[in-house]
Parts: structure tokens; C-alpha cells; sequence
């Protein structure tokens, strides 16, 4: 079956520059069948970055990309608290660059109405946004977004392409919160590969809302399709979760820039 990456980043990996990083993700997919990759982030990050270290991150994807455009996809890495950097970031590197996608993370948590002109001008755009949550029984970092702060944002623009990140780790909570937004997808990305995260998924939102991915490198790639494979399904709902998902969310962002798949 073809098998897209939703989620992978160059950190983690080992490698003096963002292509050879690359080289490594691609060698490690290669060996389990991963055929394409969407990368965010640079080689290496912080919670809260400022514009000019924005830049810099979506440099080393953008130099990464130049190389290994065939495999990989890029997506542009924003700061809610920056807004007028993170739109110049999103034109450069999406409406006038290779991107295809925006990350969001931790600076800023996703229902405050400073996201509110990124979405928007993402879902001009068509991309697809990738928005980072988690539920910490030790309590979130200060900016962390739960689910439920996402089916806020989801609720206030129906029609960005979005997806809830780990599905917000306690994935039982975050798969009810977002069950209701049907503009939002779940990622399998990142955390051990449990029993009954994926049939949980399958049962609340079928299997059109849920797309692999693998937070590489720091979680493997056989790990994480483990969630997919050591679950029972059609193989109809397979191929949607391992690649026509995430194919459906970017097609017209790739047809827009002339991208063939």
C-alpha cells in the first residue's frame, strides 16, 4: 500500500545539514515503504520562536526540500504571537514557495483570535494546517493546545483543511472534543502504539478523519504504522488512513502548484 507521512521532522535525526538529516529520514522509510514525507520544523527549534528563528527553521526545510522535493513536502512552521512574521513566513514560503501546509505548536494556544488571519489566509491558500495538541495530566505548557481548543478554531473557520495533532495524546478525550468538527482530521503521530486509539478513531469518525503519521525522529516509523496494521479494517480504510486522506487534504494546494501525485 502507499504510505504518506503526515508528520516528520529534521530534529532528532542525526546529520550536519538538513539534507543529510533528509537522507537519513528517507533511508529509514525506504526500509518500511514510506514513499512520501511531509516535513516541518527545523534542525532545531524552540516553544516559542522569534521571527528571525522562524525563518531560519523554514530555511533548512526550504534547503532540505530543493533536494528531495519528489519525497517530501514542506510545511511552513508559525508563531501566533508574531502575526505579521508568520503571514510574511506564509507568503513566502507557501503562497510564493514550495509549502504546502503551516505547523503550529506551543507559543500560543489555537482558539485565541490571533490564529485567526493565519487560518484564514491558509485556507486562501488551500493549505492544510497541522495544529499541535496535547492533554497532560501534569498540566500543558503555557501555550499548548488541547483539542478542544482546536474544535473552537474549527468552529470559528469551517473551511480550513485542519488537523489535530496526536490527537491530543489522551486520545479518548481529544477524539470526542473534535468529533463534531467536520473540517478537522486526527493525526496517529507521536506516542506509543496502543490498543484501541485507531478502533476508537475508526468508531467516532470514520475512517475518512484519520491519516498516519509518525512524529519521526522522535518516534520510528514502524512504531507508529503499528497503529494502522495492528488494527482491524477493510483494506478500503487502510489505504484512506496510510495515504488517500492525506492525499484528498493536499490535492488541490499540489494541483494548484502544479504538483502531479
Amino acid at each position: 500500500m502507499d504510505i504518506w507521512d503526515l508528520h516528520s521532522h529534521l530534529s532528532g535525526v542525526p546529520g550536519r545539514t538538513p539534507e543529510e538529516r533528509m537522507a537519513k529520514l528517507l533511508e529509514a522509510a525506504d526500509r518500511v515503504g514510506v514513499t512520501k514525507l511531509c516535513v516541518y520544523m527545523g534542525m532545531s527549534w524552540s516553544n516559542d520562536p522569534s521571527p528571525e528563528e522562524l525563518r531560519k527553521q523554514n530555511d533548512d526545510v526550504l534547503q532540505a526540500l530543493q533536494h528531495w522535493s519528489d519525497r517530501c513536502f514542506g510545511f511552513v512552521y508559525l508563531n501566533p504571537k508574531h502575526v505579521d512574521a508568520s503571514l510574511a513566513e506564509l507568503e513566502r514560503c507557501v503562497a510564493k514557495g514550495p509549502m504546502v501546509g503551516v505547523k503550529l505548536w506551543v507559543a500560543e494556544h489555537c482558539n485565541q483570535s490571533s490564529l485567526d488571519a493565519i487560518v484564514q489566509r491558509a485556507t486562501e491558500l488551500q493549505a492544510v494546517i497541522f495544529q499541535h495538541t496535547w492533554i497532560k495530566i501534569t498540566g500543558n505548557l503555557p501555550g499548548e493546545s488541547t483539542p478542544m481548543d482546536l474544535a473552537e478554531l474549527a468552529a470559528r473557520h469551517p473551511d480550513a483543511r485542519l488537523i489535530c495533532g496526536h490527537t491530543g495524546g489522551d486520545w479518548e478525550q481529544g477524539i470526542r472534543a473534535i468529533r463534531k468538527s467536520a473540517n478537522v482530521c486526527v493525526d496517529l503521530g507521536g506516542g506509543d502504539p496502543t490498543s484501541g486509539f485507531t478502533e476508537m478513531a475508526l468508531r467516532e469518525l470514520g475512517p475518512e478523519r484519520i491519516i498516519y503519521g509518525s512524529d519521526v525522529g522522535g518516534r520510528s516509523y514502524a512504531s507508529q504504522l503499528g497503529k494502522v496494521f495492528g488494527t482491524e479494517m477493510a483494506n478500503d480504510a487502510r489505504r484512506l488512513i496510510l495515504a488517500g486522506n492525506l492525499k484528498r487534504l493536499l490535492g488541490p494546494i499540489l494541483k494548484s502548484k502544479g504538483i502531479a501525485v
